[in-house]
């Protein structure tokens, strides 16, 4: 019997876009396309870090800055554990940090501990700052220069898992086909999920923590470098205290044993 046109048509149409969609890939894209980028952001990750390491210098705590952290920390861990202490032993302790008089969140806060203050009495911290920056920026473009120009266009590996049409701008970065399965990943989707997923290898090969640039864009984002905010954060954290309410969990563990 012969198939109507229509069937026919959509026969030919199903096998089209299945030719479009499934690739065989060529292991000669694996050995000389997918191995060299992973393997210069490898070589490229330790040589950042190494070079970080000698521009940083020696860094040394201030004994005040880290005194206000473990303040704020103390006062963070006194609001999600306070259930487990009896109504007293909450006052007591809230006491400590709110008091007017005496109370560490009320106390006069030393000026150095403001961060614009601290960029400002101390270069050291916009040096690093600006360290940070060269060591970040300027491996990006060149690395990002040589993938783009030397392997453009290629589709290197593939997903073993299927995946939504809203990861396809993320992995298929530098190869426009609407035909071509979301699972598949480009040459420059591959550079940039090295870039931001190898530091796990990296503390694994160094055994220490490697230079992240997603910290580095957290603490630009700051402005600070990762100093504190010492008056703000107390301020903060004695208003969540003076508004919290305290209620005793513990009290209530032999009715939920019971039920």
């Amino acid at each position: 019997p012969r198939a109507t046109p229509t069937a026919a048509g959509a026969e030919e149409g199903e096998g089209k876009t299945s030719m479009a969609t499934m690739l065989m890939l060529d292991p000669n894209v694996r050995n000389w396309v997918m191995i060299p980028i992973t393997f210069a952001m490898l070589l490229i990750g330790v040589l950042r870090h190494l070079v970080a390491k000698l521009m940083r210098g020696s860094a040394t705590a201030k004994i005040k800055s880290i005194q206000a952290k473990q303040l704020i920390q103390r006062s963070q861990y006194l609001r999600a554990h306070s259930g487990f202490l009896s109504r007293a032993a909450f006052n007591q302790r809230k006491e400590f940090f709110c008091d007017k008089e005496k109370g560490a969140f009320c106390q006069k806060v030393d000026p150095s501990l403001n961060p614009q203050q601290q960029m400002m009495s101390d270069p050291s911290m916009l040096s690093d700052m600006l360290t940070k920056n060269l060591t970040m920026v300027v491996p990006q473009i060149v690395t990002g220069a040589w993938v783009n120009f030397f392997f453009s266009g290629f589709v290197v590996a593939k997903v073993p898992f299927p995946l939504t049409q809203k990861f396809k701008l993320m992995l298929q970065r530098g190869v426009d086909l609407s035909s071509l399965d979301v699972t598949y990943i480009s040459s420059l989707s591959w550079y940039f999920l090295n870039l931001f997923g190898m530091q796990g290898l990296l503390q694994l090969i160094l055994g220490e923590k490697t230079f992240d640039d997603t910290q580095v864009m957290q603490q630009q984002m700051s402005m600070g470098a990762g100093g504190l905010d010492a008056p703000n954060a107390f301020k903060a954290e004695k208003d969540q205290l003076e508004m919290m309410q305290h209620n005793f969990r513990v009290a209530k563990f032999v009715e939920l044993a019971a039920k």
